[in-house]
């Protein structure tokens, strides 16, 4: 875009965002005075200092900070001591002086707060990008989006009504590669879809544990009220506030940590919006100290069209806390070969071969062997540091915040992702078959809605 036709789009999107001609929805006056121009600083807020917002988010958006004229004003975090660590974070990293809110109430009160970063708990997602956007605010919300389809549901319908932007943090989205693969597939390079082998192994007793914070967090320097949020109210607990991962309903664990992650490609790659059905089984074979959510886990989808049994394909997810062996896979297969997002080559492996092909008056079906990576020098992982993936997926919400148009991990990718991953818990934690009751857009485990 020259500087001509992006001030006229920036205008017509304005507009369009405003309700005014165009056929859009009305917002709320509130919603005015969030426009944000193409000359504008962007002021952003922090909304739970975690390790991921530490780490990986805010790094991301400092090194593009300058460039795109973004710059941090404030951190809403309900522990006093992840106040004060952000605001010397931000001034020893970009010299910067934020202030600090006891709560998104008081964040989104300030007039200095044009979009907010969510890294919240993983329960908390949906809610905090819904309180997010009904106070006028763009947004980048970690994944997984939503751990019950009531909040996945809420969440979603305040995106939609209100507007705004909002990423969520699926990066593999803005990896070159990934779209290089979305690509091959989509123009019927690859063929048909038979199978996808996901998998995801660590072997690290420390994952998701902090015991020595849980020694220093103190109820009184917190508001145990507002972290339980819509949760059940149970009594203090500072591994349930800090290694919340470990514990339902609280975080699913697995499937919406990592899970999320991965079987989001799957959506991407084939247009469709979730599992048909899920069955799984898992367990605490090995780190037995308190967790309630598996340390190993095995899951077999059922995709394809909604309409159409006659179509589609498996996919079987693992991981395990309990031997590294495997690492992090992603494959995917047709009868002519294989697309694996490890390697990032596309090669006839396992394909049709025309000794067997011969035999039943078949031709020979076999992929050529191509690199992605030449399309894409990325990493693939998604790890905590200021990977390339995370960098990438920023960089395309701050600009999607200018520009008005839709970011790589929209609203949609975010409550698509949270019905695998909450068909997945409902799976493991009831032992049953799991379909989705797509008229209601209910997770039925047994024929039942599930709940926690």
């Amino acid at each position: 875009m020259n500087d001509q036709s992006r001030r006229d789009f920036l205008k017509k999107s304005a507009l369009t965002t405003a309700g005014i001609g165009f056929g859009a929805m009305a917002f709320s006056p509130k919603s005015y005075s969030r426009i944000i121009g193409a000359n504008d600083r962007v002021n952003v807020g922090i909304v739970g200092f975690s390790d991921r917002a530490k780490y990986a988010l805010i790094p991301a958006m400092l090194v593009h900070a300058k460039e795109m004229n973004y710059q941090f004003t404030a951190v809403s975090d309900i522990w006093s001591r992840r106040r004060d660590e952000c605001q010397a974070y931000l001034k020893d990293k970009a010299d910067l002086s934020i202030a600090a809110c006891r709560n998104n109430d008081e964040l989104y009160d300030r007039k200095d707060v044009d979009a907010v970063i969510i890294s919240t708990a993983d329960f908390q997602h949906a809610l905090h990008c819904k309180e997010a956007v009904e106070a006028g605010r763009d947004v980048y919300v970690e994944k997984p989006f939503a751990e019950t389809m009531a909040d996945n549901r809420a969440a979603k319908e305040a995106v939609l009504r209100t507007g705004k932007i909002v990423q969520v943090g699926s990066q593999r989205r803005s990896g070159a590669n990934y779209h290089a693969a979305n690509k091959f597939i989509k123009d019927g390079k690859f063929g048909d879809i038979v199978a996808v082998e996901m998998t995801w192994n660590v072997n690290q007793p420390g994952r998701w544990r902090l015991p020595e914070l849980t020694q220093e967090i103190r109820k009184e320097d917190t508001d145990w009220d507002r972290f339980l949020m819509n949760r059940p109210k149970v009594a203090w607990d500072p591994r349930k506030y800090l290694e919340f991962r470990l514990f339902w309903p609280f975080s699913s664990g697995i499937p919406g940590q990592w899970m999320a992650h991965q079987i989001d490609t799957v959506h991407w790659f084939t247009d469709l919006p979730h599992p048909r059905s899920v069955a799984a089984n898992g367990g605490i074979y090995l780190w037995k100290d308190g967790r309630e959510n598996f340390d190993t886990m095995t899951a077999v989808f059922d995709y394809g069209p909604l309409n159409d049994a006659s179509k589609g394909f498996q996919v079987i997810y693992s991981s395990r806390f309990t031997n590294s062996a495997g690492g992090t896979k992603e494959i995917y297969y047709s009868n002519s070969g294989e697309l694996n997002l490890d390697t990032n080559k596309i090669t006839p492996n396992g394909g049709l071969r025309e000794n067997h092909a011969k035999r039943m008056g078949m031709k020979e079906n076999l992929l050529p062997e191509m690199s992605l990576a030449e399309a894409a020098a990325v990493e693939t992982g998604a790890n905590t540091g200021v990977d390339n993936l995370t960098s990438a997926h920023m960089r395309n919400w701050m600009e999607c915040v200018r520009s008005r148009q839709k970011p790589n991990a929209d609203v949609m990718a975010g409550y698509n992702h949270s019905i695998a991953n909450i068909m997945t818990t409902a799976a493991l934690r009831t032992g049953q078959f799991v379909t989705f009751d797509e008229e209601k857009q209910e997770v039925l485990a047994g024929g039942k809605p599930f709940q926690y």
